[in-house]
């Protein structure tokens, strides 16, 4: 007699040898390649269709470009973390706050090489990605790519995490009714995400120059938009309308914010040729001293007076366009 142990076993074996066993071993290596084929081609899909933004650089086109994205500066062998904590007025900071003094400020040439690297790795995987097939690209060649992407991420984690502390110094002057100061510096943050991606470093300009003025942008924006917003909801109770009146009516014209509006239209005049910027500053009175005529700066520039119309037509003309480019009075609003 067969023991039952045995008995079973021998009926297993004889179930895995069987047309119909081999039938659902097939069917189960089937299915789990169908799903296997359609995560790859998910993953295809995704890949060929991400979007590769990048800042252009022409010494991406040279033969030594990989050296220049590669070779960090000397000072950036210092760890980024090592900077010594809040300052000795820091008292009770909150732990966010905190944490933003852990890591120091970049130098220029730190500043240059991040923004070169994280360009040059999206630059790299575009134009590689660009020369495959879509059908033909092996997972190995996807992966190469992939991992060049996830390393300009971390390149521009580096660069964000360095300059949080400019977000707070400027969300410190636009704290209102309107906005938290929490609030603003998370809005603040997400345009400084922005301004990372956006940052042309071959100028070789500083980035806190590009991205003070992005983030006040933002921010007077907000402010606008807050004042609009208590405007069309305001409540029509007698004494909240008394409160109001009663309320200075320079509330949103703070000198800090009244300060920025100088400083761009200081970097306004900046960009006009020196005989325009003589001619503005002169007429206006922009230099303290009455507004002077066509006549007398004709006459000290050796000119006819209508020479210096057609020059201060040209520089206004230019500096109307340079605010419409920086849609200076949608940012500011109508206390513009």
């Amino acid at each position: 007699m067969i023991a039952p142990a045995k008995k079973a076993s021998k009926l297993l074996a004889r179930h895995r040898k069987s047309p119909a066993a081999d039938r659902v071993r097939v069917t189960a290596s089937a299915g789990a390649s169908a799903v296997e084929r359609r995560e790859r081609a998910a993953r295809r899909e995704a890949f060929f269709n991400r979007v590769i933004d990048y800042i252009p650089c022409r010494q991406f086109l040279k033969a030594d470009a990989e050296t220049l994205a590669t070779r960090p500066p000397a000072d950036a062998a210092v760890p980024l973390d090592q900077f010594g904590g809040p300052p000795p007025d820091g008292k009770g900071l909150t732990p966010y706050l905190a944490s933003l003094y852990q890591t120091r400020l970049l130098s220029k040439d730190e500043e240059q090489f991040y923004f070169r690297r994280m360009n040059w790795l999206k630059f790299r995987s575009a134009t590689t990605r660009g020369r495959l097939d879509r059908r033909r690209a092996t997972p190995r060649q996807i992966a190469q790519i992939e991992g060049w992407l996830a390393e300009a991420e971390t390149v521009k984690s580096i660069l964000i995490t360095a300059n949080l502390r400019l977000v707070v110094s400027i969300a410190k002057k636009f704290v209102d009714a309107s906005w938290t100061f929490d609030e603003l510096v998370s809005e603040g943050n997400v345009a400084l995400m922005r301004s990372v991606e956006k940052f042309n470093f071959a100028l070789g300009n500083r980035f806190s120059t590009y991205a003070t003025y992005a983030i006040q942008r933002h921010f007077f924006r907000l402010s606008h938009r807050g004042r609009q917003f208590r405007k069309r909801f305001v409540n029509d109770d007698d004494s909240l309308r008394d409160r109001a009146a009663q309320e200075p009516a320079v509330e949103y014209r703070s000198a800090e914010q009244i300060g920025v509006l100088k400083e761009l239209f200081q970097r306004f005049l900046s960009e006009l040729e020196p005989r325009e910027r003589r001619i503005v500053v002169a007429r206006f009175g922009f230099d303290g001293k009455p507004p002077r005529t066509f006549r007398e700066l004709g006459s000290q520039m050796g000119v006819c007076k209508e020479r210096i119309r057609q020059i201060q037509g040209r520089a206004m003309d230019r500096l109307k366009s340079m605010a419409a480019e920086a849609k200076l009075e949608q940012t500011v609003g109508d206390w513009l």
